[in-house]
């Protein structure tokens, strides 16, 4: 097994390499300009053969680069996330696909023809450039197309946060508070009624950690969890709040991400469409999982299973790192059994006294 520190010395030791590398070459570059006065040659003087030496070495640089593009593309292919787990996810992956699908296109096209250009119409003493105003129909192709493109993306990306944002509260819809501070999540169900009891942050004290306004009738049969379950193809509406600093609640595999702030509710709705055992028998999430798991076995810890996880995308704190809550997505059936057995926020405040 390899000590601890291993990868630590050798980045290290790459770092180091380079650096000589980039000493030497400025030293090559140095020695090269001595040796250019000694000729009593002119070292601010461009030749033909120096363009022809640039051209080359660019060539080379701007294809390697290439290259490496590619690679990375390849070797870091497996850490992407898996397809979504909810309707408006998949909406965001084909709008990501897209817009990366035309970038890399334009990139893998204009790209090489700029290499190529800049090396066939490098400097020569006997070139003369030819200059022309405008051209008005490439100008008109080169605004009107990527316009049209982007005002495309736009309407379907605002559409699809129109979706998420304004939400319509049915019967169907479960409603539940993600209450965020230093440094954990608390999940608040609304009861029977569907309707959450309202709550203030100045309202705080003891055992009410949520802040929950207990004169609101509607508080009694909320539920108050550490996880969240959740119904396959059922829709939910999360709303955020947040006790002392502004966290971000992300659900990477949902494709949720919302900010908690300090005195005001946010919100985010979508409809789960995976279940917690699906994922965790879809390929893509086996290897992961397995990659995972082989580099917690090399640091001495547990091997883990798949979890919907909410984290917070903001550092928040010292212990930012310890602000995960399990999401568990299941059959109504499975869900029933489980809602029946929490127990209502009133009784539980009571307990308590």
């Amino acid at each position: 097994m390899r000590p601890k520190n291993y990868n630590k010395m050798t980045n290290i030791l790459i770092a180091i390499v380079v650096l000589l590398l980039i000493a030497t070459l400025v030293q090559i570059l140095r020695v090269s300009e001595l040796l250019s006065e000694i000729k009593n040659k002119d070292v601010n003087e461009v030749t033909d053969e120096d363009n022809s030496t640039q051209g080359v070495l660019f060539l080379i640089v701007g294809f390697g680069f290439l290259i490496f593009v590619i690679w990375q593309m390849v070797a870091w292919n497996h850490l992407l996330l898996p397809p979504a787990s909810s309707v408006h996810g998949t909406q965001i992956d084909f709008l990501m696909k897209m817009s990366m699908g035309l970038i890399l296109v334009a990139f893998f096209i204009l790209s090489p023809m700029l290499f190529y250009f800049l090396y066939k119409y490098r400097g020569k003493k006997s070139n003369k450039a030819y200059f022309f105003s405008h051209h008005n129909k490439l100008e008109v192709i080169w605004t009107v197309v990527p316009t049209i493109v982007l005002t495309g993306f736009i309407i379907f990306g605002l559409k699809t946060w129109d979706n998420a944002m304004n939400v319509e509260v049915s019967e169907s819809t479960t409603v539940i508070e993600v209450y965020g501070k230093q440094f954990n999540w608390t999940a608040r169900y609304s009861g029977l009624d569907n309707n959450l009891g309202q709550a203030n942050y100045k309202l705080v004290k003891g055992r009410n950690t949520l802040g929950v306004d207990t004169l609101d009738e509607n508080y009694a049969d909320d539920k108050v969890t550490s996880e969240v379950h959740l119904v396959i193809d059922k829709p939910v509406l999360l709303k955020f709040r947040s006790q002392d600093v502004i966290h971000s609640a992300f659900l990477p595999h949902f494709r949720v991400q919302m900010n908690c702030v300090p005195g005001m509710v946010t919100q985010f709705g979508f409809t789960p469409t995976k279940t917690t055992e699906e994922m965790r028998a879809d390929p893509v999430v086996i290897k992961q999982m397995k990659e995972i798991n082989r580099i917690r076995l090399a640091n001495g810890e547990g091997e883990v299973e798949f979890e919907y996880i909410l984290l917070c995308n903001k550092i928040c704190g010292s212990a930012h790192y310890n602000m995960q809550m399990k999401f568990i997505v299941e059959t109504q059936e499975e869900y029933d059994v489980w809602y029946a057995s929490q127990e209502n926020l009133k009784n539980k405040l009571l307990t308590q006294k």
